[in-house]
This record gives C-alpha cells, structure tokens and sequence, in this order.
C-alpha cells in the first residue's frame, strides 16, 4: 500500500515541479562521462611523466568498457535495490574519490586502480541517471529530456578534447574531482529522497522478467550496434588527421566538432519521440544514415582525389555522427518503456550499458584490424556498413517481439 502510494505522488510531484532537477541530474551526468573522457587528451603527457607502455596506456583507456563489460546488470540492479538517488551519489563519490586518488598515482598500478573505482562510479551514474531524469521530469517532457541527456556524452567529448590536453594532467584530474564532487552536493541538496518503495527486495526475480521481456535485451543490442561503429571511427579520427598530415591541434579540434554534433541527433530523438515517433523509425533512420555516410567517407571520398577527400571524409563523418546521434537517446528510452516495471528500470538501462561498453571496446580493434590488413583506412565503411545493417535488422524485429516500446 505504501507502494502504491508513493507511485502516485511521484509523478504528481514531478509534474508540479519544473525541470530544474532533471537538468541538474544530466548535468552529473556529464560530471560523470568527463572521467572517461578525460584521460584520451591527457595521455600523451601522462605517459611521460609515468612512464607507460602504449599497451599499458590502451590498458587505461579500456578499464571503464570492461568495468561496463562485466558491471552493468549488477550496477543496474543495485541502483534498483538501493534507489536511484542514492545510487547516482555513490556513483559520483566514487569518480570523485577515485580522480582524486589518481592525482597521487607514482606508478602504472595505483593510477590503473583509480580508473577501476571511477570506473564502477561512471557505472552507477550513466545507468541511474537517466531513469532520475525520467522520475524527475514532468511527464510531458519525459521525451525531451531523455533527448537532452543523450547529449551529456558527446559534450563530454568536446570538454575533454579542448580543454583537457591544454592543462597539467593531475591538474585535469582535479579539475574533473572538484566538478563531480560538486554534482555530489547538489544533488544532495536539490533532488528529492528516493521513496519508500525504490527498495525492493527480489533482485533476481527483476533480473528473470527483465529477461523474459525480451524488450531490453533486444534495444541494448542495438546500444552494442551503435557504439561500435560510433567509437570504432571517432576514436581514430586524430590518427587519420595525423596521417593526412593535419598538426595536433587542428585534429583535435576536427574530432571535438564531430563528436560535439551528435548532440544535435540526440536532441532531434528527443524531439521526435516527444511528436510522438516511433523508436524503430528512428533506429533504422540513423542506422542508414551511418551507413550511407560511412561509404561516401571511406569508399567513395579516396576516388575523388587527395584535393577534395579530405573535405568530402570529414562532411560525410560529421552527417555520420550528427544523424547517428538518434540513435543513443532512443534506445535509453527504449530501455525504459520495454522495463518489465519500474522496480527494473535499473537493471534494463544497466543491461543497455553492459552491451553499449561492449561495443565501444570491440569497435575501434574491429576498425584496426581491418585498416591495418589492408594497410588503408579506405574499408572502414565495410565495418560500419555491416553493424549499420545488422542494427536495421534488430530494429525491425523489436516493435514485434516488444510492442511496449511503441508506447510513450
């Protein structure tokens, strides 16, 4: 009964308040994307200074995907069990702890370590976070928010890239700790106590009807779908740069304006979902989209000659990230609406996590691999356009088998 009770003042309470909460939800939500954006810029001086291996570099860049790898359902279901706001606070305690534990790294090992705890805190926030959003909002924004929150990554991306690499990097590092524990505090201050009922008990049976609805699964495997072709081109934008001879700073600034625009497909989903869109349309719209655009940057831009390629590449990539970008903010709210309850809210958008860091860890060594047997980066669109293709398939089969996701 008290259940049932504070499931009905809830939305009461978020449709008289305004939207301030959820804003300040994604604005931890982007606290918590910096931590994982923040070491690419670094990396170079902090090799230095540490002295570490490439291999041990790469090692740091892909702690986070294998923490998401191997945490994202049973984050999802802790978040679950002890509520979302609470969870989102730990999960920023955590970045903050662990950046700031990394500033007096002397060594490979203590600064791998850090990266684990920020790692499991990025978890917590990136998969509470948007259901906040969704219980905070005022149900007649639901869909513009989630919009919204799409965007926390991308301009993530685009802090770290300008910023990042102009600072000292344990400087960096305390600049990103200060901005989380920041969002710690005002989240403490301005967003409502979870409510008696976001502490249920039956973690596995959440866990089984999260499974047998089907609905999650399906949409998180589109999440994988997405961010391995995104992250398997965007993440080797700068050594593309650098082979056509463009200096590190104009590089960096070419990849922060590519990854700054899926923003803007981000809050495109938010608004078409709010009119009332189709999740699938829009999968396979941005799907074709990467697709389509992927060709013209890799297979047909190198038979235009060295004058124009350069130029015809980077539109098409620019098309590729700023369409692509529906896609991510759909399948959050795909994850929401194909949620067995609310009670698993949490675990559906940590299964979404779990497969999306399992594609932004296989993308970029699929891309590699190819690029460097056929010593051309010309066949990356072979890549991309067999995910773009595999995704338009699953997006076709999920309005069947999970029509939940058709509903607002």
């Amino acid at each position: 009964m008290v259940g049932a009770t504070t499931s009905v003042r809830g939305p009461a309470r978020a449709a008289r308040a305004g939207t301030g909460a959820s804003l300040l939800v994604i604005l931890a939500g982007m606290a918590g994307a910096l931590h994982v954006w923040k070491l690419a810029p670094a990396l170079p001086a902090l090799s230095e200074d540490l002295g570490l291996s490439l291999v041990q570099g790469g090692f740091l860049l892909a702690v986070v995907q294998v923490a998401g790898m191997l945490l994202g359902v049973p984050v999802g279901m802790a978040g679950d069990r002890i509520g979302l706001r609470r969870a989102l606070l730990l999960g920023l305690t955590l970045l903050t702890a662990g950046s700031a534990a990394g500033i007096g790294s002397a060594g490979y090992w203590p600064l791998l370590t850090s990266r684990v705890v920020e790692g499991v805190g990025f978890m917590l926030v990136s998969i509470c976070a948007p259901a906040l959003v969704r219980r905070t909002a005022p149900p007649a924004r639901v869909a513009l928010l989630t919009g919204v929150w799409g965007c926390h990554m991308p301009l993530a991306a685009v802090l770290s890239l300008l910023v990042g690499g102009q600072l000292e990097w344990r400087a960096w590092w305390g600049a990103a700790a200060l901005f989380s524990g920041l969002m710690a505090a005002a989240v403490l201050v301005a967003v409502e106590p979870d409510p008696a009922s976001a502490t249920p008990g039956g973690a596995a049976g959440r866990l089984r009807a999260t499974l047998r609805a089907r609905g999650p699964l399906l949409v998180a495997l589109i999440f994988l779908l997405y961010t391995a072709q995104w992250n398997g081109i965007v993440q080797f934008l700068p050594t593309m740069y650098a082979d056509a001879g463009r200096d590190v700073g104009s590089a960096a600034a070419l990849g922060a304006l590519v990854a700054g625009v899926n923003a803007v497909g981000n809050l495109g989903a938010g608004a078409a979902l709010h009119r009332g869109a189709r999740p699938p349309v829009l999968w396979v719209t941005g799907f074709a989209a990467m697709g389509l655009a992927a060709v013209v940057a890799f297979g047909v831009a190198p038979l235009l000659g060295p004058d124009v390629e350069l130029g015809v590449r980077y539109g098409a990539v620019l098309v590729f990230s700023a369409v692509g970008g529906v896609v991510p903010t759909t399948v959050v709210a795909g994850l929401m609406r194909t949620a067995p309850s609310a009670a698993a809210m949490g675990t559906a958008l940590g299964m979404g996590q779990q497969l999306n860091a399992l594609g932004q860890f296989a993308g970029p060594p699929v891309v590699a691999a190819v690029a460097q047997g056929t010593g051309t980066w010309d066949l990356t669109w072979t890549v991309t356009a067999a995910f773009a293709a595999c995704g338009i398939a699953v997006a076709s089969q999920v309005a069947r088998r999970a029509p939940s996701v058709l509903r607002g």
